[in-house]
């Protein structure tokens, strides 16, 4: 359903159904990444500080990178933050939306952003962008999940139960984007949804695009 409504916070909606979902959300993703991560791994020292943007639960990709690295994560639902809190001892983890948060220019030497920037407005996304470019360091790297398809924002009524918003550009958008944004793209590949495979999930394609700052 088109996400049109000026009487509704968006925001508020992604916030309230991930608090609501967050069990059933966590109980059918994997409990360990599959390749997805590997590309930035192998360009990270140990100690390197993460953040993780929309970081959920913290399982996996956060619980994964804590086991080298200096791990930092944000989400907008304070249920998965608390989750996330029991489940990654190492890591930081903040409650609250990733258009408010400050980071000091230069504080982390990679972001990654799995199942989450089109969450955000789309017309909010280049913002985002440029602030993820201003907390890199030089040459760091950006690693995130983006979208095939061009869609204006709009609304899933059974996302776990619970109504769920969507928005985002497309591929060709995106890269244009991020070059904009002042990023360099060194690999875009392709990641499937995430799921157990016993959950019964449709089949899921998201490019996964591995950038970095110039």
């Amino acid at each position: 359903m088109p996400a049109t409504d000026p009487r509704i916070d968006y925001r508020a909606l992604v916030r309230r159904s991930y608090d609501a979902c967050a069990e059933a959300y966590d109980g059918a993703r994997r409990t360990e990444p599959g390749n997805e991560i590997s590309e930035l791994i192998d360009r990270l020292d140990d100690g390197s500080s993460v953040l993780d943007i929309g970081c959920g639960g913290g399982v996996p990709i956060a619980k994964s990178l804590a086991v080298r690295y200096r791990v930092t994560g944000v989400d907008v639902s304070q249920e998965m933050i608390s989750r996330a809190q029991e489940n990654v001892l190492t890591g930081e983890f903040i409650c609250g939306d990733v258009m408010a948060v400050r980071f000091e220019p230069s504080s982390f030497d990679a972001v990654v952003a799995f199942y989450s920037i089109f969450h955000l407005p789309r017309e909010e996304q280049p913002d985002l962008f440029r602030r993820i470019h201003r907390w890199l360091k030089p040459g760091g790297y950006l690693l995130c999940t983006l979208s095939h398809q061009n869609e204006e924002g709009y609304t899933e009524d059974d996302f776990f139960g619970e109504t769920m918003y969507w928005s985002n550009y497309g591929l060709i958008e995106y890269l244009d984007i991020l070059g904009e944004a002042g990023f360099v793209v060194l690999e875009v590949s392709s990641v499937g949804g995430g799921w157990e495979d016993h959950v019964g999930a449709d089949r899921e394609d998201h490019p996964l695009v591995l950038a970095q700052k110039r």
